[in-house]
């Protein structure tokens, strides 16, 4: 399975990322995947390998690339309940410096990106988010409706607040079918909010799944930190595989 680290030109800079592709000579059906607030690392390199030995070519960007090259703040072990309040103070403030502006203007960039590529076969493509990567998929979508045909977000971000940007508000925009894999317990989407998700999607005709996996909280799919649930991660591949298999038709 090659992979590699690409630099990718956008316009609020150099992104790197990670990619990974099938060596088989053909062309495949491309995937965006957006990190969660950890970071790049092993265990988002996993599963951007297992998504491509499915039939994908997958591409893993470095969101706070404006601060530089991965990582951009090292990754303690999260699965000790000490390192994890020092890590998020350093990590947060990024997020709150990244601007929707600039999640659209750099999805341009990755979705051209994508298109060049030579293992990747034309047409639309399949964007997966974790944790505030939902919101950056969600937004992708939007922007790009011809572009994007499928849409899974796990254990996402805030996608349905009270603020005038909120990620809901552009359901009307979506053309893509949507996935969304909600934890039991997240203090980012309660129950109220996910209403109102399903309100908008409803609304505006989306195609899309939703459901709350048991027993799960926030981050649930990541195995390096101390969130992560294995049953909550085969239950997001059960969903996710032919979620892309029906929109991206890999055969």
């Amino acid at each position: 399975m090659p992979t590699t680290m690409v630099e990718i030109p956008t316009p609020g800079g150099t992104a790197d990322a990670f990619a990974a592709f099938p060596d088989d000579g053909e062309r495949h059906p491309a995937v965006l995947l957006y990190m969660d607030v950890i970071g790049l690392r092993p265990v988002l390199y996993g599963m951007a390998e297992q998504l491509a030995a499915h039939g994908y070519y997958v591409l893993v960007p470095n969101v706070f690339h404006r601060h530089g090259a991965a990582p951009v703040v090292e990754i303690p072990d999260l699965t000790v309940a000490e390192n994890r309040e020092p890590f998020f103070g350093r990590v947060m403030p990024l997020l709150r410096e990244f601007t929707a502006e600039q999640a659209v203007s750099d999805a341009g960039a990755y979705l051209d990106f994508l298109a060049a590529q030579p293992e990747v076969r034309p047409g639309p493509v399949g964007v997966v988010g974790y944790c505030f990567g939902g919101i950056l998929a969600v937004r992708t979508a939007a922007a790009n409706p011809e572009r994007v045909a499928a849409v899974a977000a796990f254990h996402p971000g805030s996608l349905a607040t009270g603020d005038s940007d909120s990620p809901h508000l552009l359901a009307p925009n979506l053309a893509a079918e949507c996935y969304f894999g909600f934890p039991e317990e997240d203090d980012a989407m309660p129950p109220e909010s996910v209403q109102r998700l399903h309100s908008a999607l409803d609304a505006a005709g989306v195609a899309y799944a939703s459901e709350v996996y048991p027993d799960t909280v926030h981050g649930f799919t990541m195995s390096d930190t101390a969130a992560f649930s294995a049953s909550g991660l085969q239950r997001h591949w059960d969903r996710l595989l032919p979620l892309l298999e029906r929109t991206l038709a890999t055969g």
